[in-house]
């Protein structure tokens, strides 16, 4: 729809906007119609595209053109272009400029404004000390209080006062080997002697820290005890595909986790008993301080949780049923000990066993009453069980012979001996050297018969077990289930 003025209202498809004349109704003139030909001509076209058509090559000839152009419009190249160049600085300007600008280092660094030196400024002698040095000295392995202080400078009496002084609070030999000592000298009115120890600052224990400072009488000592929570860290998860990794990721630590699996090993097999459904339980040892250190001890509870049947083993330091220390450090929850005892007394094999031989010297058949082990000369022989020295000395074909007497009425024997290292009387305990391994006696080489008597009669030391068990009882038997339900009531707590 168009008005009568010949603009478009509205309607119709050919509509080329509201309100806007329409061109194909005005007077066509000849310059309009040029400027209708040129409108939608691409001057500049990309010349990589359409490449040989009309409009690439009018693009190369706009792009000539104007490179011709440029080039005709530039300066001549080898004729230089005039620059401005500053007026040299006089000396007072030269130093008023230097004094505003910035020097590096490896030039002086000396800009900036300065004084010159007047009669006031007198030139030094020596370069004056420094009021007070800062220092650090380590306490070495087998290293002793006073001589850490000396290495680090301090005076012969400074250091012995200062190491009689922590001496009162903690003995010599309870200091750790890489206890850091924080030193403070000061000022010496000599440059011949040693500073004097201001202040000294040390962490004498996990729970004490002491600190030395000198007053009018000489070094005085400060006691700072810290807060320390030894609440133990008890940590539980499943096995898993390995129980080494599983622990481990757990937040114990590898000791521990060696701890943990060798308690265990004692009482099942590892690789064998123990599935990925089963749960782990273990207690170790923590002390955390008040300042935000931790320190990580032993492994205190060891067990393994198989739904129907449970493991717990206990470190117990306590006495045995029989009054004697406890040779085992882990107790199971109701208080027995499991002590390994010994396959045999020698490292070596065995040559000849228990039974009818014939006799390799005496060429016949005789009853061959103990166990021959072929072993190097020389070779150390330990006691299988503990007890009492009833013989030690030399024995026919037995040549040096030892005899043991041990509870419930057994004995051992031990022959062809090069050396005794036990004498009669004596009290062994199992694992205890008696002699060497030797050829003496009825012997065609060096090696060791072992004998055994149980009622005073021979019997096959092969069918016999020497493992012992340590079982508590009384006041060491309801302090161990104490220390026990200590244990189990410790809570999990996160990783290290």
């Amino acid at each position: 729809m168009r008005n009568e003025s010949g603009f478009e209202l509205a309607g119709g498809t050919a509509a080329r906007g509201f309100g806007r004349p329409a061109i194909d109704r005005l007077p066509v003139m000849g310059w309009r119609t040029l400027g209708d030909r040129t409108r939608g001509v691409d001057w500049v076209p990309d010349l990589g595209m359409q490449v040989g058509t009309r409009d690439w090559w009018r693009g190369l000839a706009t792009c000539t053109a104007l490179c011709t152009a440029t080039w005709v419009l530039s300066p001549p190249l080898h004729r230089p272009i005039p620059a401005a160049v500053p007026a040299p600085m006089t000396s007072s300007e030269w130093d008023e400029a230097r004094a505003q600008g910035i020097a590096p280092l490896a030039w002086g660094g000396d800009t900036g404004r300065r004084m010159a030196a007047n009669d006031l400024v007198r030139p030094l002698a020596e370069a004056p000390e420094r009021p007070s040095i800062d220092l650090t000295a380590t306490l070495g392995d087998g290293d002793s209080l006073d001589r850490a202080l000396v290495r680090a400078g301090v005076g012969r009496l400074d250091a012995d006062a200062a190491a009689r002084l922590v001496a009162q609070a903690v003995p010599p030999g309870e200091l750790v080997t890489g206890t850091r000592i924080a030193l403070t000298l000061g000022r010496r009115a000599d440059k011949r002697v040693a500073r004097p120890l201001e202040k000294l600052s040390l962490r004498a224990r996990f729970d004490l820290a002491l600190t030395l400072g000198r007053a009018a009488q000489g070094l005085t000592m400060t006691r700072q005890p810290i807060a320390v929570d030894d609440t133990p860290l008890r940590l539980q998860g499943l096995v898993g595909a390995s129980l080494y990794r599983s622990v481990r990721a757990a937040g114990a630590p590898a000791r521990a986790v060696e701890a943990f699996i060798k308690a265990i090993a004692t009482r099942m097999s590892v690789g064998r008993d123990i599935s990925s459904a089963d749960g782990f339980d273990l207690v170790i040892a923590r002390a955390r301080a008040a300042t935000g250190e931790t320190r990580i001890g032993d492994l205190l509870f060891a067990g393994i949780d198989q739904g129907s049947k449970k493991v717990q083993l206990v470190r117990w330091s306590g006495d045995d049923g029989d009054g004697d220390d406890a040779r085992t450090s882990w107790f199971d929850a109701a208080g027995t000990g499991e002590r390994r005892g010994m396959g045999t007394p020698v490292a070596g094999h065995i040559t000849s066993t228990f039974g009818w031989r014939m006799h390799p010297i005496l060429g016949f058949m005789k009853l061959h009453k103990g166990v021959d082990i072929g072993a190097s000369y020389g070779s150390p022989i330990y006691a299988v069980k503990d007890g009492t020295v009833s013989f030690a000395g030399r024995a026919g074909g037995y040549g040096n012979f030892v005899k043991l007497a041990h509870a419930g009425g057994l004995e051992t024997g031990y022959g062809h001996m090069s050396r005794i290292a036990v004498s009669p009387g004596s009290h062994v305990a199992r694992g205890q050297v008696i002699g060497y391994v030797g050829s003496t006696g009825m012997s065609t080489g060096p090696h060791l018969h072992w004998e055994v008597w149980r009622g005073g009669v021979s019997v096959d030391p092969r069918r016999l077990s020497f493992d012992s068990a340590a079982q508590l009882t009384g006041a060491r038997l309801r302090a161990f289930k104490a220390h026990v339900a200590g244990l189990l009531a410790v809570k999990p707590g996160p990783n290290i």
